[in-house]
């Protein structure tokens, strides 16, 4: 079946949301959201414009900005969407009169105004939407500009990354043909149990498929306590199943998406500037 258009999608992910235990992290929501829908690993990982994020994970990302600035969902720092108390009280939702709410926060100057939350509640909420299209922006962007790096300068900031998070003695395979190992490093944690990472780097154009994933496990078997795959592009839902198998040595993702944030929180290529606005209208409301 066809993608659901944003608007289609608030009720799903609602639903997938409270499936989930009330929170949720983006990539559970995703795949609940397909075994709701019941697309197929083709449906779910088609991408967005030819891009590095799927049509799925692209729309709801706005179904998602769409219930925040409605009340329904709250996010964290880290990540997590929560369904906020009007939210756990909430089956569904009225498309259009989350449409028609989300649109007088855009044009609120002509469009009849609700009155049941408070102005600077409203405002907060509707300058989401705002963030939510330069997140995207900024994203895509940075995305095309790894893809421009050549593959051993990929490897570098890869190696960069991984340090500025924390690993240890992180090693570039200087060899090629090692299946699929570009590099190595050590994590501990608290500074009492290490673990030994193996790592893969690539500038994927396109979906990952689970191929990827079991030949780069086939590689780092009796070698590594766990994996890591670094990618500009994306996880095909198979790649994400397989990554994670019962009784298999755990291979850790990180997509285009993913590493545009890690880039972003540890400022590597990224410059974060903060932009005060006025708010006028707030004041002579008061």
């Amino acid at each position: 079946m066809p993608i659901p258009t944003y608007d289609k999608l608030f009720n799903p992910v609602i639903e997938a949301i409270k499936n989930l235990g009330g929170s949720a992290k983006n990539d559970e929501i995703l795949s609940e959201i397909s075994k709701i829908l019941k697309l197929t690993d083709e449906e779910a990982s088609e991408l967005y414009n030819g891009g590095n994020r799927s049509v799925l994970d692209y729309r709801v990302a706005w179904a998602k900005s769409y219930l925040k600035v409605y009340g329904i969902l709250s996010n964290s720092t880290r990540g997590v969407w929560a369904l906020t108390p009007k939210g756990l009280k909430t089956d569904k939702v009225n498309i259009n009169e989350v449409k028609k709410f989300v649109k007088s926060c855009e044009h609120s100057s002509n469009a009849e105004e609700p009155t049941n939350i408070p102005l600077q509640e409203k405002d907060s909420a509707c300058n989401f939407i705002e963030e939510t299209t330069e997140e995207i922006k900024w994203e895509d962007k940075l995305i095309a500009t790894l893809k421009k790096m050549n593959p051993f300068a990929f490897e570098r900031l890869a190696q960069r990354l991984l340090r500025e998070a924390g690993f240890d003695n992180v090693e570039v395979t200087k060899k090629s043909g090692d299946g699929g190992i570009d590099g190595k490093g050590v994590f501990k944690i608290a500074g009492f149990v290490s673990f030994n990472i193996y790592f893969q780097c690539k500038r994927y154009e396109g979906t990952v498929p689970s191929s990827v994933i079991r030949d780069f496990r086939g590689a780092i078997m009796g070698r590594a306590d766990k994996g890591l795959i670094i990618t500009t592009g994306v996880f095909s839902k198979d790649a994400k199943d397989e990554a994670r198998r019962d009784g298999a040595l755990i291979i850790d993702l990180i997509d285009g998406h993913d590493l545009a944030n890690k880039l972003k929180e540890f400022n590597l290529g990224v410059k974060i500037i903060e932009q005060v606005e006025i708010n006028e209208k707030w004041f002579n409301e008061l």
